[in-house]
């Protein structure tokens, strides 16, 4: 029996990278799977893939961005299934790239309303669900840009920031109710999101070489740390925001200075990474 045999569990951004690996391991770990995400077709594809892992599994095009449609998928859950246990807010993008000087404010906005406000939506509406079930776990993504500034992502670190601060308020608010809430920073992780024009080969060679770690990270690996945060294996765990890195932060790891961050010196906004067909689609200085 798996360690979530049974359990209820939305996932936001499911279609790829990290959403797609950690619901699939939550699925093979017994939970019944929830994905959302803009990126439809990526969206059934995983709900096809958890499905093929032992776990009942549907899908529901989200904009996790728009209230209605947090509430939506949420309310799916709870109708379809049952109630809800487990909450993984994960979807995001890299938003307003740039310097701040000549960012747009339109850019910094949706770049706070995919990396906060979406984090916030998912926790208002899961808290009803879990507190009518005894408790359960919500896990956030935020990033190492949470806690170390990168150049060029102003918009992307302010709004991981306020993930982490925003799930160390929600821990104390939610915990007479049974609800743990965490987070999790990851690190450089090779993912559809890591945008660059590099071959794979070479951009896994790059990525090995910027943490202690000799090694990508991987989405299994994020997904290792969501099991564990919302299983009994954590129940004494909250309030925490765990850095999933390859040891990165802990030294003089350079992010800036590497090619494969070129096209952070330039100016424009990163969207969602099923909508970027080739490297042409990145911004100008990545592609040189």
């Amino acid at each position: 029996m798996g360690r979530l045999q049974g359990k209820i569990a939305v996932v936001t951004g499911s279609a790829s990278g990290i959403g797609r690996g950690t619901a699939v391991r939550l699925a093979a770990e017994g939970a019944i799977v929830i994905g959302g995400d803009l990126n439809t077709a990526g969206g059934e594809e995983t709900a096809a893939l958890c499905r093929a892992h032992g776990g009942a599994a549907s899908f529901m095009t989200t904009d996790v961005t728009r209230e209605a449609d947090v509430a939506g998928l949420i309310g799916h859950a709870v109708e379809q299934y049952g109630g809800l246990d487990i909450l993984f807010n994960n979807a995001c993008f890299s938003g307003a790239i740039g310097p701040l000087e000549t960012t747009p404010v339109e850019d910094w906005d949706k770049s706070l309303a995919i990396g906060l406000r979406s984090v916030f939506l998912g926790i208002k509406y899961a808290i009803g669900p879990m507190r009518a079930r005894g408790g359960g776990a919500i896990i956030s993504t935020a990033s190492t840009a949470a806690k170390r500034g990168i150049r060029g992502l102003p918009a992307y670190c302010a709004a991981k920031s306020g993930v982490v601060n925003l799930t160390q308020s929600a821990a104390i608010e939610l915990a007479e109710d049974g609800i743990r809430v965490n987070c999790i920073c990851p690190g450089d992780i090779l993912t559809p999101m890591r945008a660059s024009p590099l071959p794979k080969a070479e951009l896994e060679a790059q990525l090995a070489g910027l943490q202690p770690i000799q090694r990508p990270g991987r989405p299994e690996d994020i997904a290792g740390a969501v099991v564990f945060l919302a299983s009994e294996d954590a129940g004494f765990v909250t309030g925490i925001a765990l850095d999933v890195d390859g040891g990165a932060l802990t030294g003089l790891w350079s992010y800036g200075g590497s090619s494969q961050h070129s096209h952070l010196r330039t100016s424009g906004f990163l969207g969602p990474s099923f909508q970027r067909k080739a490297a042409s689609d990145l911004p100008a200085a990545a592609a040189v």
